[in-house]
């Protein structure tokens, strides 16, 4: 763990970003830092590339720390939010990011198996549904009416609106997700809002060609989908947003509005 040497003051905002170390997790914390926001890092595995985050972070003038925690393990999620919130008690929005995404598909040479199912489940599911109920409670111990209520950004995937049989077991992680959203909403309210994420396609992905990229991306009714960026300012506008709960916003230049039988990186060489 690296702590900058500044301390928060008394208004000041902090967010819990899980895989922050890589990829879009890495995104949208910088993005909170450079809107004002302490940010701690999570990382599994990559503890290189969050030490850099961690550091780009502190490079804005704000505070930031590097966790390490596998989400695949249920007593270490517990343990993550708690030393989380023990640096950083101004917590004040956390942004469930990091994802496993393997293929397997029911009618194919990598169909789903038991095993594959439940580690998405263990990291797409169980881990921010008990990070979010760890956030409510941290945030009704508070017994604090803030202008702006705490939020939980659930990362989501535009595919859920027009579902294909590829990446079962990742497809099916996500869909619960989702569902979650609406009712943790309803329970953790009006202590907590709960809001959906999902992005378009935004970065490659497998084994998937910068080519086959630039060409998918393409294929939305704007011409392009979301971009890092796009994604990363989006988390921050919700973080913000006092009345948006229980609802989810999608990211990603109209992808959801074009059914497609197969995912995007398939329809492109």
């Amino acid at each position: 763990m690296s702590p900058s040497s500044t301390h928060p003051s008394e208004h000041q905002k902090a967010v819990l970003v899980t895989g922050a170390g890589k990829r879009l997790g890495r995104e949208i914390a910088l993005q909170f830092a450079r809107q004002g926001w302490d940010v701690a890092v999570h990382y599994g595995r990559s503890q290189l590339e969050a030490e850099k985050t961690v550091a780009e972070i502190q490079g804005l003038g704000m505070r930031s720390s590097a966790f390490q925690a596998d989400l695949a393990i249920e007593n270490s999620v517990g343990s993550l939010f708690a030393e989380v919130s023990r640096q950083f008690p101004h917590l004040h929005c956390l942004v469930n990011s990091a994802s496993i995404f393997q293929y397997d598909r029911a009618n194919s040479n990598t169909p789903l198996s038991g095993k594959s199912l439940l580690d998405h489940l263990q990291v797409n599911l169980l881990a921010p549904i008990l990070l979010a109920q760890c956030m409510f409670a941290f945030q009704k111990e508070k017994k604090q009416t803030p202008d702006v209520v705490p939020s939980v950004i659930q990362l989501l995937d535009q595919k859920l609106i027009n579902l294909n049989p590829d990446y079962l077991s990742y497809t099916l992680s996500k869909a619960a997700l989702a569902s979650s959203v609406e009712a943790l909403a309803m329970d953790f309210a009006p202590y907590l809002r709960v809001v959906g994420l999902a992005p378009g396609i935004t970065l490659l992905s497998g084994d998937q060609s910068q080519q086959g990229f630039t060409q998918a991306h393409k294929m939305t009714p704007l011409g392009k989908s979301s971009t890092p960026a796009d994604i990363a300012s989006a988390a921050v506008f919700l973080a913000n947003a006092n009345a948006i709960t229980g609802t989810t916003l999608y990211v990603d230049g109209g992808q959801h509005l074009l059914p497609s039988s197969r995912d995007v990186m398939f329809k492109t060489n």
